[in-house]
């Protein structure tokens, strides 16, 4: 399964145009415009699968730093300042890692 199965590609362009610059990505506003943010918890669940590139469960700092590559391979990585605060954002349980639940919450909030 893919990410453009779940969101159209056009605003998964755009959400990546809109954070091109270093330490411009937002999380939030992120989900806001590639649609996910509208999408339901099952849909959210998938997209989370397909960013655990490792297929634990959770998606760990080194995965986050490649997240904007996971929706566009030609997009630059997280700055270091960035995947800390989204990691922050997200790990509602402290323990250095975004499970599915957390990252739903993140996503759906």
């Amino acid at each position: 399964m893919s990410l453009s199965s779940i969101l159209s590609a056009d605003a998964i362009d755009s959400a990546v145009k809109d954070c091109q610059a270093p330490d411009s990505f937002c999380p939030k506003k992120f989900f806001q415009l590639c649609g996910l943010s509208k999408k339901s918890a099952q849909d959210v669940k998938k997209v989370f699968g397909i960013l655990d590139n490792d297929a634990s469960g959770f998606i760990e700092e080194e995965e986050l730093k490649f997240f904007l590559q996971r929706f566009n391979p030609g997009a630059r990585v997280l700055t270091d300042k960035e995947t800390k605060a989204f990691l922050k954002a997200a790990d509602g349980d402290s323990d250095g890692r975004i499970g599915a639940e957390e990252f739903q919450v993140l996503v759906l909030s």
